[in-house]
């Protein structure tokens, strides 16, 4: 695989600025970020936080009962 330097990064840059458009971009690269790093933990085989502190959700609350 060639080495990409400076020069061919921006040429990058400046492809996906027209393709995209400024204004998606940033969105684009959040969610690239953010799929790099959900890969990386299940490479690792860690586990995602839990956004109620972590702790399991119980059955009865799935079933309603």
């Amino acid at each position: 695989m060639p080495n990409l330097g400076i020069p061919e990064l921006l040429i990058i840059l400046v492809i996906a600025l027209v393709v995209f458009g400024p204004g998606k971009l940033p969105n684009l690269g959040k969610a690239l970020g953010t799929g790099l790093r959900e890969f990386q933990r299940s490479v690792r085989g860690e586990e995602r936080p839990q956004a109620d502190g972590g702790r399991p959700e119980e059955e009865s609350n799935r079933t309603g009962a």
